[in-house]
């Protein structure tokens, strides 16, 4: 571990970003250029305690999660992701394989829309990052390891839960529309034998996955409205936006809801449930 050449880097990145790079306000009294050390934190999740000790050339050696957040947090092209990891001693992810990098121009987008529920998702259905109004809308998908990452294997395997979030009417329709996504996912370069490894556990665990696979369904695409049952506000009326990248290996999804309905009156109080659960 580069200690030293990390600790420069943390900072040189950090200062070369400005606030509006991730949507937040420039604010009149900045004494130090670019992002704070809090912003950038709270962006990965990490103490601020822990960053300043990491550009002080005095923090233990930072995990690949940890990273691979640090990357995000900070606009990181891939190169410079790679040259992150061989600072801190760890081996780059290898680029040959799928991977979680979302890029900056998508998190740019991603940071504007600070009125508006939107995450990025994987081919496989995973979430690589929510803003905070995504995480009030269908909850924090942040903590699942493995292959529950995928919203593919939970709908199938761990059903009570994951399918809460939708109308009993809706269960059908949506468990063929994430098998055929799965399917099609086999045959990617990047997370095809990942997708390989989902189909074959939920054969083992799911006599319904089962029988929509064997029906080999392909292009049954997701439908662009859909209503979510919330916890706290009850029935939302969404439209589902896809933004794909070139390679289609990830999708920027945003959620809106028709002005003036009591849907969208729904979105605005998103915030303001989510802090009185925090509370």
């Amino acid at each position: 571990m580069d200690r030293p050449g990390l600790a420069d880097f943390l900072r040189a990145r950090r200062e070369a970003l400005r606030p509006t790079d991730v949507g937040l306000p420039e604010g009149p009294r900045r004494r130090t250029p670019g992002l704070r050390r809090e912003e950038v934190a709270a962006r990965t999740g990490m103490s601020t305690d822990y960053l300043a000790r990491l550009e002080q050339r005095r923090g233990p050696q930072p995990s690949e999660a940890m990273l691979t957040a640090l990357s995000r947090a900070l606009h990181l092209s891939l190169d410079e992701r790679d040259h992150l990891f061989r600072l801190a001693g760890h081996r780059p992810p290898p680029r040959g394989h799928r991977s979680d990098h979302v890029p900056p121009a998508v998190l740019r987008i991603l940071d504007r829309l600070e009125d508006t529920p939107a995450m990025v998702i994987s081919e496989l259905g995973e979430a690589l990052v929510q803003n905070r109004l995504a995480r009030a809308l269908v909850g924090d998908e942040s903590g699942f390891t493995g292959l529950r990452r995928s919203q593919f294997y939970r709908w199938f395997a761990e059903p009570e839960t994951e399918r809460a979030l939708y109308p009993v009417d809706d269960h059908a329709r949506q468990s063929r529309t994430l098998a055929a996504a799965l399917r099609a996912a086999l045959g990617s370069e990047a997370s095809g034998r990942d997708a390989r490894a989902i189909a074959e556990r939920l054969t083992t665990l799911s006599p319904e996955f089962v029988e929509i696979w064997a029906a080999h369904e392909v292009g049954v695409l997701p439908s662009r409205n859909k209503t979510l049952l919330h916890p706290e506000l009850g029935p939302i009326d969404v439209d589902c936006q896809f933004l794909h990248t070139e390679n289609h290996a990830q999708s920027l999804l945003v959620f809106t809801a028709v002005p003036g309905s009591p849907s969208d009156d729904k979105l605005r109080l998103l915030d303001t449930v989510a802090t009185a659960t925090r509370g």
